[in-house]
C-alpha cells in the first residue's frame, strides 16, 4: 500500500495517510514486514544501505535494525514529511521525488532495495527497476511485494460462490494484457469520489523488466491472509483465502 509516484494519488494523502498510519494497516504488521524483513535477513547485528522507493511514510524504516541505513524516496511531498515527523533515526533520510524518473541522489552502492506494495500503482515500472539497477551494488538483493497479478485485478477479478460444491472461487476476466484501471478511492460517494489509477501487469512482465535491468528472480513467495472467519460460512471462506494469496513477492539479485 505504499504510495506509489502518480499524479491521481495526490488527492487521496490524507486518506491514505490514515489508513497506513505508523505502524503500517493490518496486512503490514502482520505478512508484508515480518516477511520482508526475513528475506533481506534483517537480524539485529545487520548492517548496509537500503534504497526504499515508493516509501510511502516509511513504515519499513521503522522496522529496520539499528546498524542499517536508509533512504526512502516517494513523489509526495506530504508523506515525506510525515515519514521524517515519525523517525528520528540519524541512519535514515527521506527524499522527495518520483520514483519512475532521474533519482537527485548520487550513491551507487547500496546493498538492499525494496518497491513494496507500489508497482501495482505505478505507468511505467520498467523505470523503477533501472533506477534500482543504476543505484545498487552488483550482487544487492532486491525485494518487490506487490497486490498478487493473477488473482487480483482490479475490476477484472471478483469472488464468487459454487452453492452446489459449497466452494468459494476466484473469478478471473482478464489476466494477460496490461491494464490501466481507474478506481474510485471511496466508492460510498459514487461519481462524487476522487479516482486514483492501478496499473496491472502480467508476471512475465514484470520478470521481463526485472531481467532487462539486470537483475535475476532467486525465489517468487505467495503469501495468503492469515485472517479467519467465524459463521457458517467459515470452512469455505477460510479455504479460498489458503488457496489465492493475496501478495506475491520477488526476491531478485542484482548479476552486474
Amino acid at each position: 500500500m505504499n504510495r506509489p509516484p502518480d499524479s491521481s494519488w495526490e488527492k487521496v494523502e490524507n486518506w491514505y495517510n490514515q489508513q497506513v498510519g505508523e505502524k503500517g494497516h493490518y496486512y503490514h504488521q502482520s505478512v508484508i514486514l515480518p516477511g520482508v524483513l526475513r528475506l533481506l535477513e534483517m537480524n539485529p547485528l545487520k548492517e548496509g544501505h537500503l534504497l526504499d522507493l515508493a516509501c510511502g511514510q516509511g513504515i519499513l524504516a521503522r522496522h529496520l535494525p539499528l546498524k542499517v541505513n536508509y533512504t526512502g524516496i516517494d513523489a509526495s511531498p506530504a508523506l515525506i514529511r510525515a515519514a521524517q515527523s515519525m523517525d528520528k533515526s540519524k541512519h535514515h533520510r527521506y527524499l522527495t521525488g518520483d520514483a519512475s524518473k532521474l533519482l537527485s541522489i548520487k550513491e551507487k552502492n547500496f546493498s538492499c532495495g525494496t518497491l513494496i506494495l507500489a508497482l501495482q500503482n505505478i505507468e511505467e515500472p520498467l523505470k523503477v527497476f533501472e533506477n534500482f539497477s543504476i543505484h545498487l551494488q552488483p550482487r544487492a538483493k532486491l525485494i518487490v511485494v506487490l497486490n498478487h497479478p493473477c488473482f487480483r485485478i482490479p475490476r477484472q477479478s471478483s469472488w464468487g460462490i459454487d452453492e452446489a460444491k459449497k466452494m468459494q472461487y476466484r473469478r478471473i476476466d482478464r489476466y494477460f494484457s496490461s491494464l490501466k484501471i481507474p478506481i474510485q478511492a471511496h466508492p460510498s460517494q459514487k461519481e462524487k469520489s476522487v479516482q486514483t489509477l492501478s496499473f496491472h501487469y502480467s508476471l512475465s512482465t514484470i520478470s521481463s523488466w526485472l531481467k532487462e535491468t539486470g537483475f535475476l528472480i532467486e525465489s517468487i513467495e505467495e503469501w495468503c491472509s492469515d485472517k479467519k472467519s467465524t459463521g457458517k460460512a467459515a470452512a469455505m471462506e477460510n479455504r479460498a483465502r489458503s488457496e489465492f494469496p493475496l501478495f506475491l513477492t520477488l526476491s531478485a539479485i542484482k548479476t552486474y
